[in-house]
């Protein structure tokens, strides 16, 4: 069985207020093109569909089209897709069974009854069956029930839950699984602050949504979403795809693509990936005025101006010329006082060592507190957007 990976569409992503409309509809032709050309058997999207839970009816347009291209150009493939932390997992979840009848299961909820378990897709090939376990973002709180945790009873952290919730569920090692899921998986050794996070993800203060990699091991693969680079957390076989589209700057520069997987009898599994190019880049521009003017292009950019005053006007004009699609122009020329101002407070600083520098002292349970609250904002942030 041959099957395409992807994740974080992120369609309706807007970047520094540039709409990337035109940019998500060429990758996904792109997506569309190497279908056609390689036919797998079925394409996988690993959550975050959307950009925001409440999506522009021109990002729901743009992924029905999708939806609609790909089922044209290889009738027979399956799709799969799961919700993402940025999704609305009620309206994802949406005629489930009836989309199910046309090979196109999209699974938004996770299972929240003791009854229910994660969704699983059967596939057979000459080598025997494979089985798809299709689980979607969740919080632990969303499964409370499912684990049967009584009411007085507090919540399971990140780990404990998905922890639990795969171990209950009776997978046949003999046949060949495939987990598809939208969460943070750090392998048990590795310390989260050294895995390599995007500007344009939301990052949990206190890595409160970390889950050991440990529990991916009853898979043969595990199709993975949510870090935006890509990313191999365990081998070839148990990996994040990455955005097919750069989403923020800090993906300036990085090589996106379809993880396309080959499965053969169980323990032989074959991985490739397909390259995306974009219809424009993301890119970082430094140097003299002069320079960067040199550098003129139609891509997205960040511009870093280094050691000239020039004034902001007459600066953006000539910038704006050469660079109709840049995102911001940064100055490395700060007079002493500016510099005395920066260092009070950061951009390149986390919410809450910022935070600590203003508040001064503060307790660990102030601290708990304060990541929480934090966590909530920016959640609410991002879907009020």
């Amino acid at each position: 069985m041959k099957f395409f990976h992807i994740s974080d569409l992120h369609i309706g992503l807007k970047l520094e207020n540039k709409d990337l409309s035109e940019d998500q509809r060429y990758i996904l032709n792109e997506i569309v093109r190497e279908a056609e050309l390689k036919r797998p058997d079925a394409l996988v999207i690993a959550g975050d569909i959307y950009d925001k839970s409440l999506p522009s009816n021109d990002a729901i347009e743009i992924f029905d089209e999708f939806i609609l291209k790909l089922s044209k150009a290889v009738p027979k493939m399956n799709i799969m897709i799961i919700s993402g932390n940025h999704d609305s997992a009620v309206r994802i979840n949406q005629f489930r069974k009836l989309l199910s009848r046309n090979n196109i299961y999209l699974i938004g909820q996770p299972p929240r009854t003791v009854d229910e378990f994660i969704e699983k897709i059967e596939f057979n090939d000459e080598f025997g069956k494979i089985n798809f376990y299709l689980l979607p973002f969740v919080k632990p709180s969303y499964v409370r029930n499912t684990l049967g945790l009584a009411e007085n009873e507090n919540s399971l952290s990140y780990d404990e839950t998905l922890h639990r919730l795969i171990e209950r569920e009776d997978i046949d090692k003999n046949d060949r699984n495939v987990l598809v899921s939208h969460q943070y998986y750090v392998p048990v050794n590795k310390n989260p602050e050294e895995v390599d996070r995007m500007e344009s993800e939301i990052i949990s203060i206190g890595n409160i949504d970390m889950v050991r990699a440990d529990i991916l091991e009853y898979f043969d693969y595990s199709a993975l979403g949510h870090i935006h680079k890509p990313w191999k957390v365990m081998g070839e076989c148990h990996r994040y795809s990455g955005t097919p589209l750069a989403c923020s700057v800090s993906e300036a520069g990085q090589e996106k693509g379809i993880v396309m997987v080959e499965m053969f009898e169980k323990g032989r599994i074959n991985t490739e990936v397909i390259p995306l190019k974009s219809l424009r880049k993301i890119r970082v521009v430094k140097g003299s005025i002069t320079e960067v003017l040199q550098e003129g292009s139609k891509d997205y950019v960040k511009i870093i101006v280094v050691g000239e005053h020039v004034s902001d006007i007459d600066l953006a004009d000539r910038i704006r010329d050469k660079f109709p699609n840049y995102l911001e122009i940064c100055r490395e020329n700060f007079s002493k006082g500016d510099a005395n101002r920066v260092a009070e407070s950061s951009d390149e600083l986390s919410e809450i060592e910022n935070c600590r520098l203003f508040l001064k002292e503060l307790s660990a349970e102030e601290e708990v507190l304060l990541a929480s609250f934090i966590n909530e904002l920016k959640e609410r942030l991002v879907n009020e957007a």
